[in-house]
């Protein structure tokens, strides 16, 4: 795996457009190698129960990649800087935005966003990457009026993955103004329908109660034991984002009231209807609420 790895690296690091698509499409195949992969077929079984499977198969979680060898090599990879592939896919993102100002690379944003959201889900201690402001700044930015509504549908989801269970990142996010961000693009006449959307889902999942993550809720969602090298990349990313054990910036949870405050400078007269909304239609089949 590591000579795939490094083919894709060594494209996502070039500058040259027609290699950088190489690279993504070449992390999309092993993602999906790794997500699609099934168990031994057997051919005794009925149509029926084949059906089934085929249901049941139709969406995994982590517990259910875990005893495949191809997950559990990729698992371990992600947990140094070497061959961590988020890590590579914000570097190739960051010079991307950087020279797609006329929106040639568009379409390239677009995909490097669609695997970070992936990556993200497949090795979650990868989160801790978003709590460094460089990155949360690159997804922030991207949500600017001059970038098209793909790209900020793309970075809207993207960002719900990154803060995803891991507070921290929510108080880096809000520390640097992400949810002005937010809710001056909702209120935007120019923000299209399906932006609008989006955001709308967004507020949505902001509101919703923080829980800290127990040591049981890591392990559900580490199905690998983390080595020394993982815990490093958690530190070394946590430190340099200010991260520590106490203060709003060390990861607290914030109440709903809290965060139902800060929206309300931005929204007045908005946040008690999303709440109901939340409560009555329970958009997320309430796993959030």
């Amino acid at each position: 795996m590591e000579s795939l790895l490094s083919l894709a690296f060594d494209n996502l690091s070039s500058f040259d457009g027609s290699k950088i698509k190489k690279g993504l499409k070449q992390v999309e195949g092993l993602l999906a190698q790794i997500c699609l992969s099934n168990p031994p077929n057997n051919n005794h079984r009925s149509s029926q129960q084949q059906s089934q499977l085929q249901s049941s198969q139709s969406r995994k979680g982590l517990s259910d990649l875990a005893p495949d060898p191809a997950f559990r090599e990729f698992f371990k990879l992600q947990e140094g800087f070497e061959w961590n592939v988020a890590q590579r896919l914000l570097t190739t993102l960051d010079w991307l935005v950087v020279r797609g100002g006329d929106g040639h690379y568009d379409l390239l944003i677009v995909n490097a966003l669609d695997l970070i959201q992936g990556v993200l889900l497949l090795h979650p201690p990868s989160k801790i990457l978003f709590s460094r402001s460089v990155h949360m700044n690159l997804l922030l930015d991207l949500l600017e009026p001059i970038n098209s509504p793909q790209i900020q549908s793309a970075t809207i989801i993207t960002l719900v993955v990154a803060l995803l269970d891991v507070p921290q990142n929510m108080r880096v996010f809000e520390q640097l103004d992400g949810l002005l961000t937010i809710t001056s693009l909702f209120k935007s006449r120019e923000t299209g329908r399906e932006v609008k959307f989006r955001l709308t889902e967004f507020l949505y999942f902001y509101l919703t109660p923080e829980i800290p993550p127990t040591q049981s809720q890591q392990q559900q969602q580490s199905p690998i034991k983390q080595s020394s090298s993982s815990k490093a990349l958690v530190a070394v990313n946590g430190k340099e984002s200010g991260g520590g054990g106490g203060g709003e910036r060390g990861g607290a949870t914030l109440s709903v009231e809290t965060k139902k405050q800060f929206v309300e400078r931005y929204l007045p007269g908005v946040v008690d209807e999303l709440l109901k909304d939340l409560d009555t239609y329970k958009p997320f089949a309430g796993v959030l609420s």
